[in-house]
């Protein structure tokens, strides 16, 4: 007699087989005496549509909601290319599954699916829905290599005792089917006009569009400070030069200028002498081991062209191709129990390194301690060392593999020395304050690359005179904080909106994993992609920024709960608690039809307010900061104006501008680009008046008369 093993993905297979020495391949899965291997390709089966369960759910008709079926069906999924029609190879690979099941000679059925909800629930629904009544077995590994699958078959569960996680998974399908389908169609016939996209409502996409929308009206509504500091530069006897800073306590910007000016007089009438030194010793402890969002914040903010969900299938394909562990995890901790593992990895991954000395394993609560683990631990390198890799793999197995060897490095230690300097023979309350650091040893910073610019400061003791060189008042303005990025908003929907001081303290770890978030490790990089792809926000480099019609979903749209992230979380977090069989899923999802239907209620009875319409203008690319203001530069009709032109600002460059037509041009997209980045474009083929050709660089600069912008040339 057989097992029947279903996988999540044709890959998968492939190391469960290589693993367990089954090599006879046929088609859609492989077989050896004692194992049928097959695979899903990730969801094989999709969730009714409305227009399922009743033919007239086909036509969008306001009445017709809200429509909860009293039984959700499955059916095979349908065909990327039309919609209407099933995916044939879905079919034909659910057909293969159904005939395996079915032979005599299976006497059980193994679900290797991935370990998580989703997981669980595309293994649950493909074994429910071939209808084959065999014992059913689970096989749950943090990582596909050849030791632990052989391990894992060892400690096959029986899939009755993941009945909460399937619960958690099932819940969170049914709830946002149902929160989608409803208030999707009801908004769009509602609060649209013209030929457009429906409005794309759900659970977790609308608190993390309100996240990005608060960001900006930060931004928007943000009243500058302004603020003064006095600076000079302290000169020794030997000629050496360092800057200081004036400061009382703790405060070195002054809103009122007038001690700044007193101790300014101060400074010019007397001598500079050190009137105290403090030197520190410190050490840094090396940045946790990566879970998933951390591992996107750092690779999205280290390099361009990165997205966070474009970090989720990089390392998904390294995990399926053994080379690291399970990346949705919400942990920065390894389980007690993978000591010996870790040990094992580690000495194969640091042979050959520059730095190999320093490279020694150590068991710390640090990096191993299971109060700090949710599932699934951290993501490390399995022993499986690539030989050969994508550029993209490459940097996030890097990324991965540098911060795994990190934390069995000496730690960072340095030197912090503060020099307070005083002016002789006068009275002022404060002393200009100068800080620097000496690296002593590097330690963990080699593994991840960070180089170190530190500004030293010169031998100097309690007493010593020094000179004062040019002490200067500058004055500032404080500024707005910026636009959310991959990095910080991953950040933020990982701790449903909690500001931590410390970002690695047991606080901020103990808040990831209570499972009170946005979204999970799995889902999130998705969210963020979907709002970029229904046009609710926009990516400007690093930012992302709300466009118009997300700031109108944002006020407009009458249910307030689903941008409010307690309540998200709270929905989350009833997930989770589902998933560890503290709540029942019946429960929830009678909170979730309640919701729905009050929700659609209120929206068929309010206001008729126009969200999305096919006359709104498009949305514009931000092409640089306004040289004036500060607010976004845009492309409209007529030129190329600052966006902030409501509030009073005049720049703009207009498309038929007259100097510019006088030399033969017209001002383009790119040339803008390059103008508020750089301050200046090279202009190629000028005209002159007399037609002959000429280089030269162009500015565009504020009069001095009044806030318009005129241009200058300076020739080549």
């Amino acid at each position: 007699m057989a097992r029947l093993i279903i996988a999540e993905k044709p890959s998968v297979a492939k190391n469960i087989a290589e693993a367990l020495g089954v090599k006879n391949r046929n088609d859609g899965y492989l077989e050896g005496e004692d194992y049928l291997i097959t695979w899903a390709f990730g969801h094989l089966l999709q969730l009714y549509d409305a227009k399922d369960y009743k033919e007239e759910m086909a036509r969008w008709k306001i009445s017709q909601y809200p429509f909860i079926p009293d039984e959700f069906k499955y059916k095979i999924k349908s065909s990327q290319g039309d919609r209407s029609q099933v995916d044939e190879g879905a079919k034909k690979q659910i057909e293969i599954i159904r005939h395996l099941a079915e032979r005599e000679d299976v006497d059980g059925i193994i679900s290797a699916c991935d370990y998580d909800r989703e997981g669980q629930v595309i293994g649950d629904i493909i074994i429910e829905y071939i209808k084959v009544q065999k014992p059913v077995y689970r096989l749950l590994l943090n990582e596909w290599t050849a030791d632990e699958v052989a391990g894992g078959m060892e400690r096959l569960k029986s899939n009755d005792e993941m009945k909460p996680l399937q619960d958690s998974g099932i819940s969170r399908q049914w709830a946002d089917w149902t929160i989608g389908i409803n208030l999707t169609s009801v908004a769009s016939l509602k609060y649209q006009r013209g030929r457009v996209g429906p409005l794309n409502i759900g659970r977790v996409l609308l608190p993390t569009l309100k996240i990005i929308y608060d960001r900006d009206r930060e931004i928007e509504q943000f009243v500058p400070d302004t603020f003064h500091k006095l600076q000079t530069i302290l000169k020794t006897d030997k000629g050496e030069e360092f800057s200081g800073t004036y400061a009382e306590g703790k405060d070195e910007k002054f809103k009122d200028k007038k001690p700044l000016d007193e101790a300014l007089s101060c400074v010019k009438k007397g001598k500079a002498v050190v009137v105290d030194k403090q030197v520190e010793n410190k050490k840094d402890y090396p940045p946790y081991l990566f879970n998933l969002s951390n591992l996107q914040g750092f690779v999205t903010s280290k390099y361009k062209g990165w997205t966070s969900d474009k970090v989720l299938k990089v390392a998904q394909s390294l995990y399926e191709k053994k080379f690291i562990t399970y990346p949705r995890t919400s942990s920065v901790v390894l389980e007690e129990s993978l000591e010996g593992r870790a040990k094992k990895v580690l000495e194969i991954l640091k042979k050959g390194l520059p730095y190999e000395g320093e490279v020694k394993f150590r068991f710390t609560k640090r990096n191993f301690d299971n109060s700090k683990v949710e599932s699934h631990s951290a993501i490390v390198p399995t022993y499986m060392v690539p030989k050969k890799l994508s550029q993209d793999e490459k940097t996030v197995y890097t990324a991965v593999k540098n911060r795994f060897i990190a934390q069995f490095m000496p730690l960072c230690e340095y030197e912090e020395t503060k020099i307070y300097t005083g002016v002789e023979g006068e009275d002022i309350k404060g002393s200009f304050v100068s800080k620097g650091k000496v690296l002593i040893n590097e330690g963990w910073k080699k593994a991840e690359g960070i180089e170190t610019k530190e500004a030293e400061l010169p031998l100097v003791s309690i007493g010593d005179e020094l000179e004062f060189k040019s002490p200067k008042i500058t004055t500032s303005s404080t500024k707005p904080p910026k636009h959310h990025t991959e990095k910080t908003l991953l950040r933020v929907m990982e701790t449903c909106g909690k500001k931590f001081d410390d970002e690695e303290s047991d606080e901020m770890m103990d808040a990831v994993l209570s499972g009170f978030s946005i979204g999970t490790p799995a889902t999130r990089a998705e969210t963020i992609k979907k709002l970029k792809d229904v046009g609710y926000i926009s990516a400007n480099g690093k930012n992302l920024i709300c466009t118009q019609t997300g700031k109108k979903l944002v006020e407009k749209f009458p249910i307030k709960e689903l941008f409010d992230l307690g309540y998200t979380g709270r929905l989350e977090k009833t997930l989770s608690d589902i998933e560890k069989g503290k709540f029942k899923k019946q429960d929830f999802l009678d909170l979730i039809y309640d919701f729905t239907r009050r929700s659609v209620e209120r929206i068929k009875n309010g206001n008729a307010v126009i969200i999305k319409s096919s006359e709104e203008y498009v949305e514009h690319e931000a092409l640089g900061k306004c040289p004036a203001c500060g607010s976004d530069v845009i492309e409209g009709k007529k030129g190329f104006g600052c966006s902030n032109w409501k509030g009073g600002c005049k720049f703009v460059i207009w498309k038929d501008d007259k100097y510019l037509a006088a030399l033969g041009k017209k001002p383009t997209k790119a040339m803008v680009k390059k103008l508020l980045k750089d301050g200046m474009v090279k202009g190629v083929g000028f005209k002159s008046k007399r037609g002959n050709t000429f280089d030269a660089y162009i500015r565009y600069v504020k009069s001095e008369k009044d806030e318009y912008f005129k241009w200058e040339m300076e020739f080549i």
